[in-house]
């Protein structure tokens, strides 16, 4: 008798507790944000990631009415900054920008992960989705896809490889060379990068023979047409602001479509009414005409998918990207 009563005692004190906890939560989600957010961007600054990042902490900024402030933590293909974001204390203060590649792709191929971006990380919205291009020098006498694969297959036939630079082991550029490479049947060789702000100036300076990266690093350039000389965009449709640049699947790669996306992510744990500003604050941002102006500049479309949505769709990259990591057996090295 004692024992039940002991028991129910705990159980009743332990409910009260709870219940007191949640008018605290709640008060502490109703007041957020009450001072500067933090978002963590995994990669250089000047790429794609960086400028994704920007853009999304200053539509936060406008939502929010609070400083959303920026910080680069490059390494191990976006690994460092996002287990940092992690381990980071889930009260909606320090956020990150994931990628295609930190969330659905360096799983396969770093067997040593630092975070689960499934378990680990809870996802807010999708930020963006851009294309990715593939680029040469404008020296080179290549100017269309098929000349870079009969390039390649005559480079592989005299047992060598055509280099191509990406900014990192496990992007969605280098899964893009890998996944050219399986469609088309040539051998390639990758190097690496810590951001485009190193590749490009490779292949200009003849390093490299082919350059992969996400079209809004690179756009610029390619439209100027001095240096580099675009060959074809990755997506199943041309970018409006390249428009004369043509499709893999245009140029004879039939069914060939990958698109790079960001998204952003608060820490597992993170309350749940706190989520739903976030949410809230991001969905207003990604239809601000500002930001959808921005984007249109850099080849880019803003996100429309948020929360459990997001979730889902991970879920389905993951298998994609997972696969082809193992039919390649790609490991980072």
């Amino acid at each position: 008798m004692k024992h039940r009563r002991f028991v129910l005692n705990v159980l009743l004190a332990s409910a009260a507790i709870s219940s007191a906890a949640l008018p605290v939560s709640r008060a502490l989600a109703q007041d957020f944000p009450t001072r500067p957010l933090t978002l963590v961007v995994p990669y250089p600054a000047a790429g794609a990631a960086d400028m994704f990042g920007r853009s999304m902490a200053l539509a936060l900024e406008e939502a929010f009415k609070q400083t959303v402030v920026v910080e680069n933590r490059p390494g191990a293909g976006g690994n460092v900054g996002m287990t940092y974001v992690s381990r980071a204390k889930p009260d909606g203060y320090t956020i990150g920008l994931g990628t295609i590649g930190t969330q659905t792709i360096n799983q396969f191929i770093y067997p040593a992960m630092q975070f689960d971006p499934e378990m680990d990380l809870q996802p807010i919205a999708l930020v963006s989705t851009t294309p990715n291009s593939l680029a040469v020098a404008a020296t080179s006498p290549w100017k269309t896809l098929q000349d870079v694969i009969d390039a390649a297959r005559k480079a592989n036939a005299q047992d060598k490889k055509l280099t191509y630079g990406t900014p990192g082991i496990g992007s969605s550029v280098h899964l893009t060379g890998a996944y050219f490479e399986a469609m088309t049947g040539v051998e390639l060789l990758h190097i690496p990068f810590k951001g485009v702000s190193g590749s490009l100036p490779a292949l200009i300076g003849g390093q490299i023979d082919l350059l992969f990266d996400n079209l809004p690093g690179s756009i610029n350039q390619i439209n100027e047409g001095t240096r580099i000389r675009g060959i074809a965009v990755t997506s199943a449709q041309r970018s409006p602001l390249a428009p004369n640049l043509p499709t893999f699947d245009e140029s004879g790669v039939k069914g060939f479509d990958v698109t790079a996306w960001f998204a952003i992510y608060a820490p597992k744990g993170t309350p749940q009414p706190i989520m739903d500003k976030l949410i809230a604050a991001a969905r207003e941002g990604l239809k601000s005409q500002k930001l959808v102006a921005q984007y249109q500049k850099m080849a880019a479309t803003p996100g429309n998918l948020f929360g459990a949505d997001l979730a889902a769709f991970e879920k389905s990259e993951r298998q994609k990207w997972g696969k082809l990591v193992h039919d390649r057996e790609i490991k980072a090295e």
